[in-house]
């Protein structure tokens, strides 16, 4: 039974990724590059040398992500990096082989900026279900956060995708066309925000684990998911023996690998998963906004 459920999930994450990474590259081939708008991401930065030298936006992409996933396999390890980088060859395989057959959608721009935000956001989000990232600055800005914690991963991936659309409106030498790779981002965090977080970043899945092995599945999840555990104390009524009970919430879509991490350590763990309102905190939606009132600021300044 283990040996089926194996495969069930390799088929998957094939069927998951291959249809992501078509996906994405048809918003690539067939709207962003040919109107020489630059969404962010490495793909965007492919897209304005392809401008400049006309070389192949998949393959730069390729090559551009090979000492990523090598600083992620040495800083992360080789687990986590192994459907990202089937989902970085299919993408940028599919991006070279639709080119050129792939029909060419050059009208109102806006909607060029629209629809591409729409195919990647749910191309990404095809990737992102089955644990798998498509590198680029999503992969950068998780490995920037480990040496820059006080930074969110999601203003460094902002701020790596501003850096890319500025330098694209210099490169095509146009602003408009930087301001509609802006509305395309917007809208393809928008779409992927709703397939796998819901309508709430506050909200989550709840993970209730009793199983002898809740300490190693706990420092996976650390290790992996980048989450925290808490660890309580618990007594069985049917067996009167002690034990752990592991506590864990996470966001939707990474309920795939905490479940894959609970399966490879104990295929007979005792799971409970239920729906969490509302979490507040790190990594889910802050205690209190980062803004700080007038009042605040001076009192701060009084201080020092």
């Amino acid at each position: 039974m283990a040996h089926i459920a194996r495969q069930k999930d390799i088929l998957l994450d094939i069927l998951f990724i291959t249809a992501g990474a078509a996906v994405y590259a048809t918003a690539v081939t067939a709207l962003t590059a040919p109107n020489n708008i630059a969404p962010g991401g490495v793909t965007g930065l492919c897209t304005m040398l392809n401008f400049m030298f006309g070389t192949p936006i998949g393959l730069m992409s390729f090559f551009i992500n090979i000492p990523i996933i090598l600083w992620a396999v040495v800083d992360i390890g080789y687990k986590l990096v192994v459907r990202t980088m089937a989902a970085i060859v299919l993408s940028s395989l599919f991006i070279d082989l639709f080119t050129g057959f792939m029909p060419v959608y050059s009208g109102n721009p806006i909607l060029v900026a629209v629809f591409s935000g729409v195919c990647e956001g749910l191309g990404l989000s095809l990737t992102f279900i089955r644990g798998a990232t498509t590198g680029g600055t999503d992969m950068v800005a998780r490995l920037l956060e480990r040496r820059l914690p006080h930074m969110s991963m999601g203003k460094l991936m902002l701020a790596l995708d501003g850096v890319i659309v500025a330098l694209s409106a210099v490169v095509f030498g146009s602003i408009e066309n930087a301001m509609y790779a802006c509305i395309a981002i917007f809208i393809s965090t928008s779409v992927i925000d709703k397939i796998l977080y819901g309508t709430d970043l506050g909200t989550g899945k709840l993970f209730y684990v009793m199983s002898p092995r809740v300490r190693e599945m706990g420092k996976r999840v650390i290790e992996e998911l980048d989450r925290t555990v808490t660890y309580l104390d618990s007594h069985g009524g049917y067996s009167n023996e002690p034990g752990e009970t592991m506590l864990c919430v996470v966001r939707r879509f990474e309920v795939y690998q905490i479940q894959a991490i609970i399966r490879e350590e104990d295929k007979d763990a005792f799971v409970i998963v239920g729906d969490a309102g509302q979490i507040t905190g790190e990594g889910f939606r802050p205690m209190r906004p980062d803004d700080k009132s007038l009042k605040e600021l001076l009192g701060e300044i009084k201080k020092k």
